[in-house]
């Protein structure tokens, strides 16, 4: 069954079926490979073909250069280009603190830790294929864990290997990540803050603006459960807060309307304070396939150069 789901395009299955194929390294590096072919499909063909570090096979091409997994997946033949590194330095930022490890519908739709991590894998692995160096920094009301800025194959599964691991706990204060951020880069380069932003709002876009101000290009991923979204169809409803621990109960049919105005204003909200300041910021919704945000980074990326 999970090999039969595997040659289909994994980058566009939802999140509940991708959590069922195996562990994060296997499902990263799939969806990247499906995410490439049908790159390689699409009608920017050209752009796709040396984002990929691949292009189509011409008659003369030394065969030792095929790239015979992709032969295997799309019945197309590529050839492996070896072009000068970019030399971007890209740093992932990844939430962990308790309210990303929580799912509206457990045992069917992963955690926005889940898709925070198989993301942020996926997405380091085509910057090391693009030939970028990569790090990494997780943090909730500090900063856990970090792996430092470097470039090749071992780079991946290093950054593979702590993000793995990473549970959901604390609460969240990503200032304090970030600032710590902005002092350890030397070099502009691109900062990719993946987190559910329940945060306090000033504070932290305070610190994006400022790594903006630093010369960094600053990317943003909000994760949103589709829980978060809309309230449950039921009268009454009991919420926890994760991080603080407080429980309230409230008669959901009172509030539905203001609650899904509330989100969606907050929404708004976000993306004009952080677009303003040229921080780029996109809505993640964790029941929607990871190529979405994948094609929102390759855009970002392509601007780049």
């Amino acid at each position: 069954m999970a090999s039969s789901k595997l040659k289909s395009r994994p980058d566009l299955l939802d999140p509940g079926t991708l959590a069922s194929l195996g562990g994060i390294e296997l499902v990263a590096r799939e969806v990247v490979e499906g995410f490439l072919m049908g790159l390689h499909r699409s009608p920017h063909r050209g752009f796709s073909a040396e984002f990929a570090e691949l292009r189509n096979y011409q008659p003369g091409d030394d065969l030792r250069y095929i790239d015979w997994r992709m032969y295997g997946r799309s019945d197309r033949f590529f050839v492996k280009q070896f072009e000068e590194e970019t030399n971007l330095r890209a740093y992932l930022l990844l939430d962990v603190s308790a309210s990303m490890g929580w799912s509206s519908r457990p045992g069917v739709l992963p955690t926005k830790l889940w898709y925070a991590k198989h993301l942020a894998a996926a997405l380091s692995l085509i910057l090391l294929r693009q030939g970028d160096t990569v790090g990494m920094s997780a943090f909730h009301d500090e900063v856990v864990t970090r792996v430092h800025p470097r470039g090749g194959r071992r780079q991946w599964h290093e950054l593979v290997r702590h993000i793995q691991d990473l549970e959901a706990s604390g609460s969240t204060l990503p200032q304090t990540a970030l600032r710590d951020l902005a002092v350890r880069l030397r070099r502009r380069g691109l900062v990719i803050l993946l987190s559910d932003l329940l945060v306090e709002p000033e504070a932290t876009r305070t610190a994006l603006h400022f790594l903006r101000h630093r010369g960094h290009e600053v990317l943003v991923f909000h994760l949103v459960d589709p829980g978060e979204r809309e309230l449950p169809a039921s009268a009454d409803a009991r919420f926890f807060d994760p991080e603080t621990h407080e429980e309230l109960l409230v008669n959901v049919a009172d509030i539905r309307s203001e609650y899904r105005d509330a989100v969606q204003e907050a929404i708004r909200e976000w993306e004009r304070s952080l677009r303003t300041q040229g921080v780029e910021y996109h809505v993640v919704d964790t029941d929607q396939p990871l190529t979405l945000a994948m094609r929102a980074y390759l855009r970002k990326r392509e601007r780049l150069g």
